[in-house]
């Protein structure tokens, strides 16, 4: 189950840190719009995207949840990709974050190919502030 905090965190309109590891062992960090269910942290990226690539190869992932009102309170979790969920539920998704980071749809021109939820299960924990 996802730490109740860092669910908070997610759901609230708070950036993320998203590490994927990169096919030759490197890791990769990319700042992104982030979400959470009860058990899950949620990533909206789209499959043409290196970390799309990434984690079809390593599902592990590091992602760190960083509170806009005070960056020394952060969550962070350690985890796998456990589900890639495609299809209309990937395209409303990425809309409800938009509305939720912006104020406005997420534009279509944006999209570049099929969008894709990730779906991290975590395997550890930690919350800082």
């Amino acid at each position: 189950m996802l730490d109740k905090q860092i669910r908070e965190l997610a759901q609230g309109k708070n950036f993320a840190a998203f590490t994927t590891i990169l096919p030759g062992g490197q890791p990769m960090s990319h700042v992104m719009w982030v979400d959470a269910d009860d058990d899950h942290l949620l990533i909206n990226t789209e499959v043409h995207r290196q970390k799309y690539l990434n984690i079809s190869q390593d599902p592990r992932v590091t992602v760190t949840v960083i509170d806009s009102a005070n960056p020394y309170h952060y969550g962070e979790v350690r985890g796998k990709v456990v589900e890639k969920v495609t299809g209309p539920e990937a395209r409303a998704h990425i809309d409800d974050l938009a509305h939720k980071y912006t104020g406005h749809p997420y534009d279509p021109k944006m999209i570049g190919s099929e969008r894709v939820i990730l779906r991290i299960l975590p395997e550890r924990q930690r919350v800082n502030g």
